[in-house]
């Protein structure tokens, strides 16, 4: 049993292996790479076309229709709101409720969704690392979550669903020197140099020799009737860590809930790839077009505006003189008409091309989603915020529909946390919850709480995460008061008129009904008593 215990099921064979999985993976998403690294550069603005048809740098819309699609995404904020399965699950469900944005807190989720957004709207596909992190909390271990970069991942081609890859991979280049010092028993093995890894085109320079790859190896195997999830860190041949060589692993797997610990929150949807597209890939041949046309008009003014001309060698005419719009006199030494100097004219740009380019930035903005509205511009003399609000809310179905995309992933992401935590969460943690009041309580949390203390035995608290804008824009908040005031000039608050105003708050949906609701059937029910 001893010996058993000490077997090692992940040597160099299986690294090697792997290793050649790797690349036949990396090689199966070289389109996709590709088609990252270059949105990258039509983010940055160094796609357009200039004077000379070079590519050079372009103008701005792609840019501004991202920068509106992330302050969309900011502005819905999400909040997990847990709800339990059984009824006696309902303390523990608003216990968890609690204490899950807090842990979200600390790990300063917010940047890393914002981080995650500009990823996605990019490229198609925005990614999360859910983790467990043993030197998090001073060595006690806390879930760790991480914004990936694709070009780093590496799945089996042609599967829609993560879950269904027989390997995942995620590479990265780490410093050499750090590693060897960590271990120093692998040292000989551990080899220089990332080109395993797609580069996107930086402005400093990436040194190879100090660096080194470090892959984590996730993969899945069947134990009976159940799937577990191991996983394997290596760099070179050294093998760094492998579950399947830990006995309190081997039969358990690594993450007792099975899962790649890896959520994609895709943009556009494409067949066979668990990636997708995104708003750069739509708007990229638009702009390029809008680029073609803005270098032409631009050369036009430029040389409508810039004089040139004719001069024949009769004239005599001094040109350092000529061309000095300060000097008060010019010498000739010739006759100066018509046939001597002569203007070159320059015919303005047409009509048509202006109304082309007009055209195309307009269909750039309807195929982005981008309309005036949706920027809060009110050209149209519209000023009441409940106006503002219904023409924004009309033209916003893109943004409502992309952010819903991500509060699914949302969702998964605390799902796998809420599943760490039931893991690993072997010692009792204090979390300070602040009210709605200002004041604060402390709750105590560990996983026996999941665990444990059931009435059935090996029973597992199951929930579902309900996901909620945290914040809301100023014309939501505007309309709301707007609400607020035309209910009370209807007469609808007046203590007399509860019944009837609690019957039409119940047909409205607006943000807070529920709390009013509440309110009015409390105080509807002290009148009755009195």
């Amino acid at each position: 049993m001893k010996e058993k215990s000490k077997q090692k099921i992940i040597g160099i064979k299986e690294i090697r292996k792997a290793y050649q999985t790797l690349l036949l993976y990396k090689q199966g998403k070289r389109s996709l790479d590709a088609r990252i690294v270059e949105n990258e550069e039509w983010y940055k603005l160094r796609c357009g076309c200039t004077a000379d048809g070079k590519l050079g740098q372009n103008s701005a819309w792609i840019f501004n229709s991202i920068i509106n699609k992330h302050a969309d995404a900011m502005d819905c904020y999400p909040e997990p709101n847990v709800l339990a399965r059984e009824k006696g699950d309902e303390a523990l469900a608003k216990k968890f409720s609690a204490i899950l944005p807090i842990i979200l807190e600390q790990q300063n989720f917010e940047q890393t969704y914002s981080d995650a957004w500009w990823y996605k709207l990019k490229t198609g596909t925005g990614v999360y690392g859910v983790f467990w992190n043993n030197e998090l909390e001073n060595g006690l271990g806390d879930v760790d979550i991480k914004q990936l970069d694709i070009l780093n991942l590496f799945w089996e081609p042609g599967i829609k669903n993560l879950e269904q890859s027989a390997n995942l991979f995620y590479a990265t280049a780490v410093d050499k020197s750090a590693l060897m010092a960590e271990y120093p028993d692998k040292a000989d093995k551990i080899k220089s140099g990332f080109g395993e890894l797609s580069a996107y085109r930086m402005d400093d320079g990436i040194i190879d020799t100090s660096k080194a790859l470090v892959v984590d190896w996730y993969y899945k195997k069947k134990v009976g009737s159940k799937t577990l999830l191991h996983y394997c860190k290596f760099s070179g041949e050294a093998l760094l860590f492998a579950s399947e060589n830990e006995p309190q692993y081997r039969l358990r797997g690594f993450y007792d809930h099975g899962k790649y610990p890896i959520v994609f929150d895709t943009l556009f949807v494409t067949e066979n790839s668990p990636a997708g597209f995104g708003y750069i890939d739509v708007m990229k041949g638009c702009q390029t077009t809008i680029d073609k046309l803005s270098v032409a008009v631009e050369r036009n003014a430029l040389m409508g505006e810039t004089p040139r001309f004719f001069i024949s060698d009769s004239a005599g005419i001094n040109e350092e003189e000529y061309a000095d719009w300060s000097r008060t006199f010019i010498h000739t030494t010739g006759r100066i008409d018509d046939q001597t100097l002569k203007q070159v004219s320059v015919e303005n740009i047409s009509e048509a091309t202006l109304k082309f380019l007009n055209f195309k930035v307009n269909e750039l903005k309807e195929t982005s989603g981008n309309r005036d509205f949706s920027q809060g511009s009110t050209n149209y003399g519209v000023t009441a915020a409940s106006a503002i609000l219904a023409l924004q809310e009309a033209g916003n179905k893109l943004s409502r529909d992309m952010i819903k995309s991500a509060f699914r992933a949302y969702s998964n992401i605390c799902y796998l946390i809420l599943e760490l935590v039931r893991q690993f969460y072997t010692e009792p943690r204090s979390f300070r919850i602040t009210e709605n009041g200002g004041s604060d309580r402390y709750i105590v949390f560990q996983n026996k709480d999941l665990l444990e203390n059931h009435p059935f035995a090996n029973y597992r608290p199951i929930f579902d995460i309900k996901i909620i804008p945290q914040k809301q824009s100023p014309y939501q908040k505007a309309s709301q008061n707007e609400l607020a005031k035309e209910m009370f000039s209807l007469g609808m608050l007046d203590p007399e008129r509860r019944s009837e105003a609690k019957m039409a708050v119940k047909l409205m949906d607006f943000h807070g009904k529920e709390e009013l609701l509440a309110r009015l059937s409390s105080e509807e029910n002290e009148v009755e008593m009195l």
